[in-house]
């Protein structure tokens, strides 16, 4: 396993909560919920171009998950790059309660740009609802990912229709949940958020892996085994 890879998907992870979930934090009140959608998006998309030819820039464990049910990588791999998300999640959103502690009149505790359900859902959806939508929202994301690339990496256009379809999941998420899809993503701010952001954390790491599993259970049936590459090929041609 490639250090660089690993590094990416640590780096991928911080940039992605410390600015996606910081338009959340610090900017919801400027841009609302259609700005925090393509925050997500854009910067998903702009870490597809840089770091998708190093480690794939999974920067999601779900996405992870989807893509060793594949078998398009290892489970060692699989396990490199669940570690360096979580972490890179923590890392992110520490980077963004240190800055968010300098601004006058940002709260928190119990929020932070966690993700919720019942009282802390705007539409508040209960615990099934909730589940349910995080399953579904994260398998659209990691059926595109698996669909676009059909390899490890993210090459070419393969980021456009991942970033766009982050952006729209959000769309439909942020009044549900919040928006997981992402467990690195939930872990981090929960953390630091407290509370019952941290009571309610087990959802938004669980069903967003049975989100990616479906995924990569049903890529299976539409996409045939055939096209894609290891990451052992992947390395090599690097």
């Amino acid at each position: 396993m490639r250090t660089r890879a690993l590094a990416s998907e640590f780096l991928g992870t911080l940039l992605l909560v410390f600015f996606a979930v910081g338009c959340a934090v610090l900017g919801v009140n400027f841009i609302g919920t259609l700005g925090i959608a393509l925050a997500f998006g854009f910067v998903l998309l702009a870490l597809a171009y840089a770091l998708g030819p190093i480690s794939g820039c999974h920067v999601n464990p779900a996405v992870t998950l989807g893509m060793l049910c594949a078998r398009r990588i290892d489970v060692a791999t699989a396990i490199g790059y669940w570690i360096a998300q979580f972490v890179g999640g923590i890392a992110g959103a520490a980077l963004l309660f240190l800055l968010a502690k300098q601004v006058p009149g940002i709260h928190t505790d119990g929020a932070f740009g966690s993700n919720g359900y019942g009282d802390r859902s705007a539409v508040h959806i209960n615990t099934g609802g909730a589940f349910l939508a995080e399953v579904v929202l994260t398998f659209l994301l990691v059926f595109v990912v698996l669909g676009v690339t059909h390899r490890v990496a993210v090459v070419g256009f393969d980021g456009l229709p991942i970033g766009i379809a982050l952006a729209v999941i959000h769309l439909i998420g942020i009044p549900l949940t919040g928006t997981s899809v992402n467990p690195a993503r939930s872990l981090g701010p929960a953390l630091f958020a407290g509370g019952s952001a941290l009571s309610q954390l087990w959802l938004f790491i669980v069903a967003p892996l049975v989100g990616g599993l479906l995924a990569a259970l049903v890529h299976h049936v539409t996409h045939p085994a055939g096209e894609e590459r290891t990451i052992a090929d992947e390395v090599a041609a690097a």
